[in-house]
């Protein structure tokens, strides 16, 4: 056995590829078709690799011996470990815990040999399944121009260099084709799911591992594959989530325009009463609009930023740290906000109008009072304050978030890997305390946007909101409207998440 995969393998007489050399027939390296009918099965697996069950059953157990080097007759996470770091995996993609979990059906943190044999009948017949998919003139191998057609039919864009790259990287015996043993050999250790997109996303990320600061990047898995789609569940989930929690922000800006003291359930009753029931979703047609140009812009400017901020450093590594990470998201956040401020400034005159009966203009008129009344830079008033919230935000956003991470993973999961409902909570609770911290900008910004200059006594600017504000209403007048803008937290992230995953298993995300 070759094992290739995430390294060379140390040719020596410990390793599996050694072990295994004596239990298989000479064979050529040309492709080996198998034709028989019916499911896939293990006979189909064996005629693949031309093994013997015999021969298969002493390779598996070679390979478990390599593993369990002080041979207890079990592997541990240590043992597991060791292994790979032995076939020279690098240690930032090992996937050691994966593997155990995978492989350790009772969860007793062990796997014994019966267990690691379940795992390797699983993983070559899943790999089979993929194998024979994208071989589809079922010649044996694999073409570079069938992996080419199969990475393109699921939304993977790869140029020549790369896919000739990729070929290279399985392809151990230089022939131009890979057989299902190098395939076989390249992802066996791969503890997820074999999909297209899984697969090229562990090869990729292999890849940066392994040519070090010796040849060009690929791009990267942000830009080849689904963006579009990407882009459409997350346009879908957060049209959703703003949808569900459209009457607690409305009720936020009501609350935070309104200088003199005032409470909650007068408010309500205000709404109500101008409004009934769709009262309290005035508003959220132009706020859903807003979800899927503001994504894409952040989504591409973020990638944008990336690589720039990883040129600038001259890291040749897809992670840009916490710092890098903090102003690729914060500037793309700006730009966003800057790109769609005027149809948030609409939204907020929207919900703010003053009627009866529910009777508001539409947007086409609104917009063009502004327009001819207030001039083209009323769309942007307020921006200042709203610029200036995002960097603070995004970072308090992301300190808290991995503080409260590691903290799950010391107290609540023991070492463990924190699953998506933990990421979840995490991430409730971050963006809670981030948006509680730069809430007082955000109530300058809504009275801002809120007030036409054609009032009496308009605010002068933001100094001027703050001056009037703490005259007033005291520091408390910069918290108007918290408590619904808190509410909302919860709610809007547990639905964008759950929409967001059921969007992306129906648009074929895995």
């Amino acid at each position: 056995m070759s094992m290739s995969g995430p390294g060379q393998a140390v040719e020596d007489v410990n390793s599996p590829a050694k072990a295994a050399e004596d239990h298989r027939p000479n064979r050529p390296g040309c492709c080996n078709p198998v034709k028989k009918p019916g499911p896939v099965s293990m006979d189909h697996v064996l005629a693949a690799l031309r093994e013997t069950k015999e021969e298969r059953d002493s390779r598996i157990r070679s390979l478990f011996n390599f593993f369990d080097r002080a041979n207890v007759g079990y592997l541990d996470y240590g043992q597991i470990e060791t292994g790979l770091s032995a076939l020279q995996i690098p240690a930032e993609y090992k996937y050691a815990k994966e593997l155990l979990s995978v492989c350790d059906a009772d969860k007793d943190g062990r796997v014994d040999y019966q267990e690691f044999r379940r795992y390797m009948d699983d993983k070559e017949l899943e790999l089979y399944r993929i194998f024979q998919a994208i071989d589809v003139e079922h010649n044996g191998c694999i073409l570079p121009e069938e992996l080419w057609d199969a990475l393109v039919k699921d939304g993977i864009e790869i140029d020549d260099d790369e896919l000739a790259r990729f070929v290279e990287h399985v392809d151990k015996d230089n022939n131009g084709i890979i057989t299902f043993e190098e395939w076989r050999d390249f992802l066996f250790l791969y503890p997820h799911e074999a999909t297209i997109e899984n697969i090229y996303q562990y090869w990729e990320r292999i890849y940066l591992v392994d040519i070090g600061e010796q040849a060009v990047i690929p791009e990267g898995i942000s830009k080849h594959v689904h963006g579009t789609k990407y882009l459409i569940a997350g346009a879908v989930a957060g049209a959703a989530s703003r949808t569900a929690t459209a009457p607690l922000d409305r009720l936020k800006v009501i609350l935070q325009v309104e200088t003199a003291r005032t409470s909650i359930i007068p408010a309500v009753k205000k709404i109500w009463k101008e409004g009934g029931f769709l009262g309290f979703f005035r508003g959220n047609g132009l706020n859903v609009m807003k979800v899927a140009p503001e994504s894409a812009i952040k989504f591409y400017t973020y990638e944008t930023l990336k690589k720039v901020i990883g040129d600038a450093k001259g890291e040749d590594k897809a992670d840009i740290g916490t710092s890098g990470r903090l102003i690729a998201g914060g500037v793309a956040g700006a730009v966003a906000q800057t790109a769609i401020y005027p149809m948030d400034l609409v939204k907020t005159r929207l919900q703010t109008y003053a009627c009866e009966g529910g009777k508001v203009p539409s947007l086409g008129k609104l917009s063009k009072d502004i327009w001819v009344q207030e001039g083209p830079r009323a769309f942007y008033r307020g921006i200042v304050p709203s610029l200036l919230g995002i960097i603070p935000y995004a970072g308090i956003d992301l300190a808290a978030y991995e503080t409260l991470k590691d903290l799950s993973k010391i107290y609540i999961l023991h070492d463990g890997e924190p699953g998506p409902l933990v990421q979840l909570g995490c991430g409730t609770i971050s963006g809670a305390l981030g948006a509680t911290c730069v809430y007082p900008l955000q109530v300058i910004r809504t009275r801002m946007q809120a007030q036409h200059s054609n009032t009496s006594a308009p605010y002068q600017g933001m100094s001027d909101v703050i001056r009037r504000t703490v005259q007033h209403e005291g520091f408390r007048g910069f918290y108007k409207g918290l408590l619904p803008n808190l509410l909302k937290v919860v709610p809007a992230a547990s639905i964008t998440y759950l929409v967001y995953e059921t969007m992306t298993k129906s648009l074929d995300l895995g």
